[in-house]
């Protein structure tokens, strides 16, 4: 099993797919926390201060979670809703610097991680971890 950047390994099996999308989720959402605070935020929230250009990018890199999830073979359905869910956050990212609020609380990398991780859990349940708070 190959190793990438930061350790996440570059196998095609489900527990490296698992790594790498908790890896990129975390990047995405709670890579940062507001000092004296226990309130997170994401590369996905720092893009919405690049007009237009940023809520692209944040969709791009949202979509490469939808792309594991097609090659662990998720059902269509599920790919959809994550598709929305990038959506929605994209549309919200195209009302410049205003559309950074509701990013802050709607976040499309969490809610796909969430039904991703479903799927491993049912279909590759020896991937599964104890998640900390």
């Amino acid at each position: 099993m190959a190793s990438g950047l930061g350790g996440l390994s570059l196998g095609k099996d489900a527990a490296s797919v698992r790594g790498r999308v908790v890896a990129m989720e975390k990047l995405l959402e709670r890579g940062f926390t507001i000092p004296g605070t226990n309130q997170q935020f994401g590369l996905d929230l720092l893009l919405n201060f690049i007009p237009v250009g940023g809520s692209f990018i944040a969709a791009a890199m949202g979509s490469y979670m939808v792309w594991e999830a097609r090659n662990l073979g998720m059902p269509k359905s599920a790919m959809v809703r994550m598709a929305g869910n990038i959506g929605f956050d994209w549309l919200l990212g195209l009302i410049p610097f205003v559309g950074a609020v509701p990013d802050f609380f709607f976040r499309s990398n969490t809610r796909n991680l969430r039904i991703i991780k479903r799927h491993l859990d049912r279909h590759h349940p020896s991937t599964a971890v104890v998640d900390h708070p």
